[in-house]
């Protein structure tokens, strides 16, 4: 059996960034993964799981939301490694053609002060395992650490 592409990664050299993963094609439309890494895999400790899903709720409803991206926003969710997230995108991509948006996401979640969005039995399957003071410390950790000063090699994975 082949490798899946995220496999294929060099995890040892990977660096928090903005990756493009792949780009598919559903009939002759292109979808493009991101690769949102956040922390150093095996290199550093991976996300709780309550904070990684404070950050989904909050960026699911901000890039839902977002005037320019609500009709591309495909999928926006948690990598089993609890080391980022994946967003997929309606359309060909590259890396930087989203760091405007991504740091006005991470933004949004860093300032966020409300009650989080979905938050509640009706609504999510697990609502109490939710930690927003921890997703707007790991927000604001990406943004200034990665997004704010982001250079060639966090934008194009490691050969």
């Amino acid at each position: 059996m082949e490798k899946i592409t995220s496999f294929t990664v060099d995890h040892i050299k990977l660096v928090p960034g903005v990756y493009v993963s792949r780009i598919d094609y559903v009939e002759n439309y292109p979808l493009t993964t991101f690769d949102l890494r956040m922390t150093s895999p095996n290199d550093e400790p991976v996300m709780n799981t309550a904070e990684i899903h404070t950050i989904e709720h909050l960026a699911a409803t901000f890039l839902r939301n977002h005037h320019d991206f609500k009709d591309k926003t495909i999928y926006f969710g948690p990598m089993g490694c609890r080391t980022g997230f994946y967003l997929i995108l309606s359309g060909k991509y590259e890396s930087k053609d989203i760091i405007d948006l991504m740091i006005e996401m991470f933004s949004f979640i860093r300032d966020f002060e409300d009650d989080i969005p979905g938050a509640c039995a009706k609504d999510c399957g697990n609502y109490l395992d939710m930690n927003l003071p921890m997703a707007r410390y790991l927000a604001g950790k990406y943004l200034d650490e990665v997004l704010l000063h982001i250079t060639e090699n966090q934008l194009i994975y490691p050969e």
